[in-house]
């Protein structure tokens, strides 16, 4: 299988919405044979929306990958010391994580472990999902865009009509670029169309 040994740590951040794609990405990372850790944001331990209570996702996340997820900063901090992932995916990314992100803060779990990930010169995946992808937090796609060892998941306007500025990465398309990202490629074309 063609994630046979690779260690990924999967992030989990407050798109709620797109958390039940996201479910089965990780199912595929894992019949695929990677060793998937989980790492959620304290929105995604603590939040319940329309889209599902916290506590069912943590125990989905848990049951895909017979982990249990990561959730505070003490954590998440040795994943840079101890190099515990081949590639990090951050799935879904909100523009929240993503400025942060793009502007060294480290307040989360999520972004603790996307720090000491880096540390280590090793590829980070960003799958965003944001409302303000093509206002404020362009600039910030922007400067990750040509971060080193930062790859993005194709994304595109969801929805132009109704939401002109929102953008959401493809997720069926993680695994993809996951393997693109381990092999030191950005999988093109970057923006793709929800047509």
């Amino acid at each position: 299988m063609q994630f046979d040994g690779l260690k990924i740590g999967f992030a989990v951040t407050g798109s709620h919405c797109t958390l039940h794609e996201i479910t089965g990405v990780m199912q595929e990372l894992v019949d695929q044979g990677a060793d998937l850790t989980p790492i959620i944001s304290y929105s995604v331990e603590s939040m319940d929306t329309r889209f599902g209570k916290a506590e069912d996702w943590k125990r989905a996340f848990q049951e895909i990958t017979h982990k249990e997820p990561i959730h505070t900063i003490p954590d998440a901090e040795p994943v840079g010391p101890k190099k515990m992932f081949d590639c990090m995916i951050i799935a879904p990314c909100t523009g929240n994580t993503l400025a942060k992100l793009a502007n060294g803060i480290t307040d989360t779990p999520v972004l603790m472990a996307a720090k000491a990930h880096l540390r280590n010169q090793r590829p980070l995946v960003i799958a965003i999902s944001t409302n303000d992808g093509l206002g404020l937090n362009a600039r910030n796609i922007g400067a990750l865009l040509i971060s080193k060892n930062v790859y993005f998941v194709p994304f595109g306007q969801d929805n132009p009509e109704a939401k002109a500025n929102s953008l959401v990465a493809h997720m069926s398309m993680v695994p993809q670029a996951v393997l693109k990202a381990c092999q030191g490629k950005q999988i093109q074309p970057v923006l793709w169309d929800y047509r």
